[in-house]
């Protein structure tokens, strides 16, 4: 018969010695990863590699600890890479539309930008100095003088023909005019022009109509002078302007002689000045300011810097926790002016994909897919290796207000993705751009091997946590019950959970606790009771339930014998926390030809993982019974007082004895609850939560009174996942509860039934009076019933 298993096999204690504060502190330095040497070789291949998308998509399940390392082994890696530059942006004075980019060295954009606000700030006071200059006036008056001296000439002559002639020229607002003139000089006004006789008039209107011919001829001649003046007024004002502004950009232009970008717009610059002069000479304009606002007529020769890298030492890591379009790739803002919305250059403001230029940039991939236009827009800059900042109203047709269209900016950029590895899968099966673009998969585990190495490494961390959260120091045993926990969380004594947020979780609320009790370290007592509370304060449905059964409203049997009836154990997953509950199972047997019927599925109320567990009882059966003979029987098999979908195949065992038990009439004790899958030759296999099963019944027991007959049997390949509650462990240890592993279904028949399974015999029988026997000779018994009377059950 199978022995009960000992306390020492039911959970994994660990030594102080393995976690000695001490030696800790001066044998084993942190180390930035432990338990991940396949996320770091990921990682040391993919960093740096910006090229052909190999970018990096870090996978694992939250409180893995991921971002934070990728952090830090970035912030080591980003130290030995260069600097990127800087970009700013810059008026496009031939069509403001478009605004041009510039690229500078590491700091060089705020420099540029200041250079340029103090070059403007001179040339205002240069041009107004040399506009004012007694040189310039003397110059200017005297093409103003040419200029009167040509035109007095010019209307010379015909001053004196139309003197010669009675008639004046005088000169109005908007024309010149001929008058006719009396001796005296005095207009001749139009009723004493109609009192001449008609030789006179004829002869007044003649000469009047010669006068204006040649006036106007003269005119035209008089408008070409003027232009000619005006042509030389505008040379002498460019020539003195460039005089002034020349010098102030020679430095300039020798300092960025191998930035043809920068040349290029300090060309336009100058041209621009020459062109629009007026916009310096207003001598009521504030001086020294330099702003949209205060100065408009002189922001067309502002530098907007996207990106100063001027405080880095290394590329930048930048990491986006909010990865909207605007955050991302950056915006075009917008001012109210009289109601209306305007914009320009200035208002270019960067994203996150602008200050990671050069470096790498951290996204949470939930976060980014939330976020409408972002994945898309990110796999466009990716392609296309070019950031573009643009309005997504405009991009995809809707109406907006006037905005830019500012030059793409070159990318390069490693983007590195932080998210499940369910996201991971979905995006490479539906999305055909993710496989190209992210090439490098660094996959983070739960849990490492449980090896003394990787104890001293874990036990460094704890304290790195401590101390970064300026918690209270854990003594050895509390460290020691620390790891023990960690095992439980992987539900595997050979493995160490690495989930190091839960953790962190447990040891803020120890921390709390040793400050209540007013002590200097936190304890082991403090670690189990931040453990059990945060259980108790999320187990109020379990205790619901565990009250129902020890009230009778669920009937679940912990004593005596009963046939065709059996405990299983499922697992209710709250979220937070997740428990064992004991589950009736009944199993009814009759002649009949329907063969095996689930009520559940039948119901619908099982998944198919369940349905599939139920169908292998069948094989099972066939194997052991059906060898020289057809079974013709009804089975019924049902969860009692279940109202809710049932899943997976844990169950199987238990309803394969439930039927067993029906067919032999061998009664099974109650006291002893079942867990396990078989497969069809009656193994028991691995099943999950194994802990949690085990302490769910535990309780339920509990409460009604331990008989030292009660317990669980459990397959033999969940032992080393067995991490039980200290409490419950002291119990085993003191005969009141029992553990049993077992590998096949027979062996679990004598715990069960106390009855010897049977071995099969050569002439195709079992061991007279083993339940394989009984069985068998029920099987017999109903074969017989259907022969002699027909199909009973159909």
């Amino acid at each position: 018969m199978v022995r009960a298993l000992k306390p020492d096999q039911l959970r994994r204690t660990v030594p102080t010695t393995a976690v000695n504060r001490k030696q800790l502190k001066k044998e084993y330095p942190l180390k930035p990863l432990i338990g991940q040497a396949r996320a770091l070789k990921a990682l040391e291949f993919g960093i740096g590699n910006k090229s052909g998308g190999f970018n990096i998509y870090v996978s694992g399940y939250p409180g893995s600890g991921k971002l934070k390392a990728v952090n830090h082994f970035l912030e080591e890696k980003t130290k030995l890479e260069p600097s990127p530059g800087d970009w700013c942006y810059v008026n496009n004075f031939k069509d403001s539309y478009f605004p041009k980019k510039l690229s500078l060295p590491k700091g060089g954009a705020e420099i540029f930008k200041n250079e340029i606000k103090i070059l403007i700030e001179e040339v205002k006071n240069s041009l107004i100095r040399a506009f004012e200059s007694k040189e310039y006036a003397d110059k200017r008056q005297g093409i103003i003088s040419n200029f009167q001296q040509k035109e007095i000439e010019l209307f010379r002559d015909i001053h004196k023909k139309a003197k010669a002639n009675n008639i004046v020229i005088k000169r109005t607002p908007i024309e010149l005019i001929a008058l006719p003139v009396d001796e005296s000089g005095t207009p001749i006004a139009d009723e004493k022009f109609r009192q001449l006789d008609s030789k006179q008039q004829e002869e007044i209107l003649n000469n009047q109509d010669k006068i204006k011919e040649e006036l106007i001829g003269l005119l035209r001649k008089n408008r070409d002078l003027e232009r000619a003046s005006n042509a030389a007024l505008l040379r002498l004002e460019e020539k003195v302007a460039l005089y002034a502004i020349e010098a102030l950009l020679e430095e300039l232009q020798e300092k960025y002689m191998e930035f043809y970008d920068v040349l290029n717009f300090l060309e336009d610059v100058k041209r621009d000045i020459t062109e629009n002069l007026t916009d310096f000479l207003d001598v009521s304009m504030p001086q020294g300011k330099f702003s949209t606002r205060s100065d408009a007529k002189l922001v067309k020769y502002a530098v907007n810097v996207i990106t100063d890298n001027s405080h880095l030492n290394g590329s930048p890591i930048i990491m986006e926790l909010n990865p909207t379009y605007n955050n991302l790739f950056g915006k075009v803002e917008h001012e109210s002016d009289m109601g209306t919305l305007i914009t320009n250059f200035t208002l270019i403001r960067g994203g996150s994909l602008h200050r990671a230029n050069g470096g790498y940039l951290i996204i949470p991939l939930k976060e980014l897919l939330l976020n409408y236009f972002s994945w898309d827009s990110l796999k466009r800059a990716l392609n296309n290796n070019e950031i573009i900042i643009e309005d997504a109203n405009e991009r995809y047709g809707f109406l907006s207000a006037k905005s830019l269209k500012p030059d793409p900016i070159p990318l390069n950029v490693q983007i590195i993705l932080i998210g499940s590895p369910r996201w991971y899968y979905l995006l490479y099966d539906f999305d055909e751009d993710f496989k190209e673009l992210f090439k490098v998969k660094a996959e983070f585990d739960t849990s490492m091997d449980y090896s003394v190495q990787n104890i001293k490494d874990f036990a460094t961390v704890i304290h790195k946590i401590e101390r970064e959260n300026d918690f209270l120091p854990l003594t050895d045993k509390a460290m020691a019950s620390v790891v023990e926990q960690a095992s439980r969380m992987a539900q595997d004594q050979h493995k160490i959970s690495i989930k190091f947020g839960e953790i962190s979780n447990i040891l803020h609320e120890a921390h709390h606790y040793a400050q209540l009790d007013s002590q200097d370290e936190i304890s082991s007592e403090q670690i189990l009771k931040a453990v059990d509370t945060k259980y108790y304060r999320s187990n109020l449905i379990q205790e619901k339930i565990n009250e129902m059964i020890r009230r009778k409203k669920l009937m679940i049997e912990l004593t005596k014998s009963k046939i065709g009836q059996i405990n299983g154990i499922s697992i209710i997953d709250l979220g937070d926390i997740a428990f064992g509950r004991p589950n009736k199972i009944t199993a009814s047997v009759a002649s009949g030809k329907v063969g095996l019927v689930d009520i559940e599925r039948e119901a619908k109320l099982a998944g198919p993982i369940h349905t599939k567990g139920v169908l292998i009882l069948m094989g099972y059966l066939a194997e052991k019974y059906a060898q020289n003979r057809p079974i013709s029987l009804f089975a019924s098999l049902v969860f009692e007082q279940s109202y809710s979908e049932i899943e997976g195949d844990s169950a199987s065992s238990a309803e394969l004895y439930a039927i067993l038990s029906s067919l032999s009439q061998l009664p099974i004790k109650q006291g002893i609850a079942v867990t396990g899958a078989i497969n069809q030759k009656g193994e028991l296999q691995a099943v999950g939560a194994i802990n949690e099963k085990i302490e769910g019944f535990f309780e339920v027991c509990s409460q009604s009174g331990l008989s030292g007959e009660q317990g669980v049997i459990i397959p033999k390949s969940n032992i080393e996942n067995l991490m039980l509650k200290p409490n419950i462990v002291q119990t085993i240890k003191e005969g009141k509860f029992q553990i049993w592993a077992i590998e096949t279904i027979d062996e679990g028949i004598e715990i069960l039934t106390g009855r010897p399974a049977g071995k099969l015999l050569k002439n195709g029988s079992y061991t007279k009076n083993s339940m394989h026997y009984l069985v068998d000779q029920r099987i017999v018994q109903l074969n017989k019933n259907i022969n002699q009377k027909g199909s009973i059950k159909e």
